[in-house]
């Protein structure tokens, strides 16, 4: 059965392409212009993805995702026009699953449309019994219960946040080039975009860090990478 993709945007346009798009690829796509529109089709006919523009008019893509959130559990690509936009989305853990920005290539969307869809349905892949906690200095990572703490208290991550800690920890002391942790956290289609990467490392350090100013245990190597170390 071909996957449901829900277009949100207020560009009619680009909305129509979209959807015709989605469709000669072999998806089934609606098209709401507006978040409350679509909210009504979802609640209707759930999606098994979203593509969600910020911009919207009236109820914004942000508050959107809030109620999809709370209503539905579906997987959630944020279009952004602006490059402003992406930092405050990278930055909410809000639980989006993806971004693009405007202007697009739509093989590129395609991409990271079947990226999400190959994520959000892998219920059967589950952590390893062997994974142990991993200990760098004062933080502790544990893959199995998905949790960190720092000198014993526990650190709320958002899940893409996690996962990039963990790359780190797994080769702690050891630099990871940007486009290393793009392929291991993001996967091989994003290895160029670097920017999520910055927003990310700079988030972490926001939880992580005493100065995050002044980082002491996620280090940047200058024309290399990041390593995690003990502090």
């Amino acid at each position: 059965m071909a996957k449901h993709i829900l277009v949100v945007d207020d560009d009619a346009l680009l909305r129509r392409s979209l959807a015709f798009n989605l469709e000669q690829a072999g998806y089934h796509a609606e098209a709401a212009g507006t978040a409350e529109d679509a909210l009504a089709l979802a609640r209707r006919d759930p999606p098994d993805l979203v593509l969600l523009d910020i911009g919207l008019p009236g109820m914004d893509g942000l508050d959107a995702l809030r109620n999809l959130r709370r209503e539905l559990d579906v997987p959630v690509i944020f279009i952004t026009a602006r490059r402003r936009e992406l930092d405050e989305v990278l930055g909410l853990e809000l639980g989006a699953d993806d971004y693009i920005t405007k202007p697009f290539d739509f093989d590129v969307l395609l991409a990271r449309v079947k990226a999400v869809l190959r994520r959000s349905g892998r219920p059967d892949v589950a952590p390893a019994p062997t994974l142990q906690p991993l200990t760098v200095g004062d933080i502790v990572i544990d893959p199995s219960a998905h949790t960190v703490t720092l000198r014993d208290t526990p650190v709320e991550m958002a899940p893409r946040e996690f996962d990039l800690l963990l790359a780190l920890a797994q080769d702690a002391g050891r630099v990871l080039s940007v486009d290393d942790l793009l392929g291991r956290v993001w996967g091989a289609e994003y290895v160029g975009e670097p920017q999520v990467v910055y927003v990310h490392i700079r988030w972490l350090r926001e939880k992580l860090e005493d100065d995050p100013q002044h980082p002491q245990r996620i280090v940047t190597v200058r024309g290399v990478g990041y390593k995690l170390v003990a502090s």
